[in-house]
């Protein structure tokens, strides 16, 4: 039996009905992190990609999730501070799981050594940059970024509006962006993110997420959602755009830096997943750090 069939009996599905519960055990997760927040630790990020990692949580005194990372590892979220457990519930908990992820760097300092194998892969870190970058793309650095914002806004007329899901054209042009830029990059409707993006365009405000979509010469041309992980601190979770607007992107992130839906003094942008493309892409804007998060695995008794 593989490690996803044994994850099918673990638990029950996430559903948003779980939201108003979990959400916040998430959240004390993340509390006083600051800049410092990993992306993965929202209720919202779970759902809406529940399918591709298995999410079941599993309820009880010391509830967790159980899911599959996209190196296929089964693993263990917990919804409380790991190191205040008792050794003998982690165990329990551990028993289908190769390991506990993801955990912040403080939370595994927290582990006692002895009884914990800990490790971090760089496929999994986040990037994270000051929203500074994007609000001038200063310095010969990112003057590629900031040229390509300026080209974009002399060749075309631009309209740029605060996401509203309420709004029908907002849906219909943001869709229509989605269906777009799958064409770009030669995926099929459903591959790579599109479900998960067409279910945050129409629950945003549920969600917690918010951005910015625009128009370049009355048609649709990108959008960007994002969603408040700390105070001043925001994780990009979906920006697409269409191709043909060279510069869409880096406009669309300008806006959200400087017209943010709340206030913004960092950007996290999620991890690489060890794509080339996504790591050039990332590294190309600059990061000051890149966060990791760590997997906790029971050493051999």
């Amino acid at each position: 039996m593989s490690e996803g069939e044994q994850g099918a009996a673990i638990g029950q599905p996430l559903t948003l009905d779980l939201a108003p519960r979990l959400g916040p055990r998430l959240a004390a997760r993340l509390q006083g992190l600051g800049e410092q927040a990993i992306a993965d630790l929202s209720y919202a990020n779970l759902w809406l990609f529940r399918r591709v990692h298995d999410y079941r949580f599993i309820d009880g005194g010391w509830p967790a999730i159980s899911g599959l990372t996209y190196d296929g590892q089964r693993h263990l979220l917990p919804l409380f501070a790991p190191h205040t457990a008792p050794t003998g519930v982690l165990q329990t908990l551990m028993a289908d799981h190769a390991a506990m992820f993801p955990l912040t760097e403080v939370e595994a300092r927290a582990l006692d050594p002895a009884h914990w194998a800990i490790e971090a892969h760089r496929d999994d870190a986040d990037y994270l940059y000051p929203a500074d970058h994007f609000r001038h793309y200063r310095g010969t650095a990112l003057q590629k970024k900031r040229n390509l914002m300026k080209q974009c806004r002399a060749a075309h007329v631009l309209e740029v509006v605060p996401y509203d899901s309420a709004d029908a054209r907002h849906q219909q042009a943001a869709l229509a962006v989605l269906e777009g830029w799958s064409a770009d990059k030669g995926k099929a409707p459903g591959d790579a993110d599109d479900l998960p993006c067409r279910e945050a365009l129409s629950l945003a405000p549920f969600l917690g997420l918010a951005g910015h979509i625009a128009w370049a010469d009355g048609e649709p041309a990108g959008f960007v959602l994002g969603e408040l992980l700390q105070p001043g601190v925001a994780v990009i979770r979906f920006a697409k755009g269409l191709t043909r607007f060279k510069g869409i992107s880096q406009l669309l992130f300008h806006h959200f830096a400087s017209d943010p839906p709340f206030p913004v003094h960092w950007m996290n942008f999620e991890q690489d997943l060890g794509l080339e493309n996504f790591r050039r892409t990332k590294q190309s804007y600059q990061p000051s750090a890149l966060l990791p998060k760590f997997r906790a695995s029971l050493r051999s008794s």
